[in-house]
């Protein structure tokens, strides 16, 4: 079972219990990272590490709603219910936190808030130290400023205005060479909500440079990636990753997952994909393919060379649906301070020196 940190493990299935397989520590002692991922339904991000080569351990952080992330160098990103909220790795400060010392390698404090507004942010992205985020409501990419609540960039070429009408449940983001490439929505109709009709099979893959969907008909697409000049993406009702030519549009099935899937990342020659248990009572989720093969919710590793599983971190309690999966390069044991708590608020830091301003019983 995976350990937990913040919660009481006299209770025999404590919140967010995790089981996952034997080989999971080792692998991310071996590629040096940890594992972010982000769940709006549990309200949570958490942090998956592993202690030694036998065992991991999580740091579940409160956040409303939260979405997309994103990481930029010693920065972080997390979007959340109408706020983006902007962390910095302060490493120097990690060996003296007063609460847990010398237990962290790197430690990520609030430093900036977005004021964004209910907009319904999905995927963040850096683009030359610039925020850009997927703004569903208003159909369209975006970026962050102290300006606004956001600049609106992009929209694709079907939606009639800036307005917030989730016209196509714009969701996904691909990068390509520092500048957005491709992103995924759930239809392409010109009035409010229309995705909705067709959602199990109308999602569709825009060129954000052309403006021309480059294909159609998708079961709710999700999290395009570009990896080694190829697009990849996620058929989150039928539980598919697939490759898709970007020239004819067509694409092939490379694994098919039991299980709602969405949030991928790659690091070395692993894919790890996030998946979701879907709600009952979701009226968004019940009636999809995939909805009575979504039998747990959690991370699965796939070794991207030979298409085969590797292994998985599979939930027992309280997370139940994953939006963003990330990884944490060159940190085994980050730690992390949300901006609800008071803890972050006696860390100063600054360009002449680091300082813990009193110790802190929170």
């Amino acid at each position: 079972m995976l350990s937990n940190e913040q919660i009481n493990m006299s209770n025999p299935l404590p919140p967010f219990t995790c089981s996952y397989s034997p080989n999971i520590p080792e692998l991310l002692n071996q590629l040096n990272c940890t594992i972010a991922i982000s769940t709006y339904q549990a309200g949570k991000v958490i942090l998956i590490s592993a202690v030694n080569t036998t065992n991991l351990i999580q740091l579940p952080r409160n956040f409303q709603k939260p979405m997309g992330m994103a990481f930029d160098g010693k920065k972080m990103a997390v979007a959340t219910r109408d706020e983006v909220i902007i962390l910095a790795n302060s490493p120097e400060m990690a060996p003296n936190y007063p609460k847990q010392p010398n237990t962290y390698d790197s430690l990520y404090l609030p430093r900036v808030t977005y004021y964004s507004g209910a907009i319904d942010i999905h995927d963040l992205e850096w683009v030359e130290g610039k925020l850009w985020a997927v703004n569903t409501l208003f159909s369209c990419l975006v970026t962050l400023d102290e300006d606004y609540s956001f600049k609106p960039v992009w929209k694709p070429s079907f939606v009639p205005a800036y307005e917030p009408g989730d016209f196509c449940h714009l969701n996904g983001l691909a990068m390509e060479n520092g500048s957005p490439r491709f992103v995924s929505a759930l239809g392409d109709g010109n009035t409010p909500e229309s995705w909705r009709a067709n959602k199990a099979n109308g999602g569709v893959i825009i060129d954000v440079e052309t403006c021309e969907t480059i294909t159609r008909n998708l079961a709710m697409p999700h999290s395009p990636r570009i990896y080694d000049g190829e697009l990849f993406a996620l058929l989150s009702a039928t539980g598919e990753l697939i490759k898709i030519d970007i020239h004819t549009g067509k694409y092939e099935v490379i694994k098919k997952f039991d299980g709602f899937v969405r949030g991928m990342v790659r690091h070395g020659d692993y894919l790890f994909i996030g998946l979701s248990k879907l709600r009952e009572n979701s009226s968004a989720f019940r009636d999809l393919p995939i909805a009575k093969r979504s039998l747990f919710c959690g991370i699965i590793i796939l070794h991207l060379p030979t298409v085969g599983i590797v292994g998985h971190i599979k939930y027992e309690s309280s997370v139940e649906e994953i939006y963003d999966v990330k990884i944490m390069a060159g940190s085994r044991r980050p730690g992390l301070l949300n901006h609800e708590g008071v803890n972050h608020k006696v860390a100063i830091t600054s360009p002449v020196g680091d300082f813990w301003a009193v110790k802190n019983d929170e």
